[in-house]
């Protein structure tokens, strides 16, 4: 089995763990746990691991406090962590104190001291602060090639080598654009082509809907990659939940593109990996 293959599986796996434990918590005596909150434009997932970095439990709660990788309701953004957290801390039987976050590549100028007043406003220690493509790859574990982090008001992308992060952009386009276009072709609301595109059952049926916003993404992505020599992509991200997108991307970049078991999870579960106990 290829290398890539044995990475995709853990990958896999962990996601899988993942939506075992939001289901159904574990228990146990660890002597701490990493928190992860994802902050997304569409959904706030929260990921908490315990000293292995093992998932024991997570919640995850469709939101509109960020728009386009800002924070647009803060005081919305601190109560639906507070409640996130709290409902964790009741399941598992204890305080949940270490925390990691993340910020689309390249606005940590912008927002960055936003999401960390969130997360400590929460109630929580905050530890780390990562971009989010990293983050990913915190999951995915790429050497060389490019994540991509399609969200809810943005596409992230991280190129990496050997390893090593070496370019981050970020751009509008993502899951609200594809929203647009459904609430345009279909003459419902904006909130009802959210939940519409959300139903795995409508997702044959939409992707020809919505292949034009694909295709740009697709454009984004190829013009930030042009210069580094990428083999693969992996997409992350919960727009890229809707099946066949990354055929798309494939198509229109000519790069194997990799989507792994739902993509949605992949970010939150790296920021938490991406926790430690040492402030920031």
């Amino acid at each position: 089995m290829s290398e890539a293959n044995l990475t995709f599986q853990f990958c896999d796996q962990l996601v899988r763990d993942f939506e075992e434990v939001i289901e159904n918590p574990i228990i146990s005596k660890s002597s701490v746990y990493y928190t992860g909150v994802d902050l997304g434009t569409a959904c706030v997932v929260m990921a908490v691991l315990d000293e292995n970095y093992k998932p024991v439990a997570g919640a995850y709660r469709y939101a509109d406090v960020v728009r386009d990788g800002m924070v647009v309701d803060y005081i919305g953004a601190i109560n639906i962590v507070r409640e996130m957290k709290s409902q964790m801390e009741e399941k598992l039987g204890t305080e949940l104190i270490y925390a990691a976050a993340a910020i689309p590549p390249g606005t940590d100028a912008l927002d960055s001291g936003a999401i960390k007043n969130v997360v400590c406003a929460a109630g929580f220690e905050l530890t780390n602060l990562l971009d989010e493509p990293t983050a990913a790859n915190e999951v995915l574990k790429i050497e060389n090639g490019a994540v991509v982090d399609i969200g809810g008001g943005t596409t992230g992308i991280s190129v990496l080598k050997d390893g090593k992060v070496i370019y981050v952009a970020d751009e509008p386009t993502g899951g609200t654009h594809f929203s647009l276009v459904i609430s345009g072709a279909y003459k419902m609301s904006f909130d009802e082509a959210e939940v519409y595109k959300r139903n795995e059952k409508n997702h044959t049926e939409l992707l020809p809907v919505v292949k034009p916003v694909v295709e740009k993404v697709s454009s984004i992505i190829k013009q930030h990659i042009k210069d580094f020599d990428v083999q693969e992509i992996s997409l992350v991200g919960g727009t890229c939940c809707l099946s066949g997108i990354e055929k798309i991307i494939e198509a229109q970049t000519g790069i194997y593109t990799h989507k792994p078991k739902n993509p949605m999870f992949v970010t939150p579960l790296g920021i938490a990996l991406g926790c430690t106990q040492e402030s920031l």
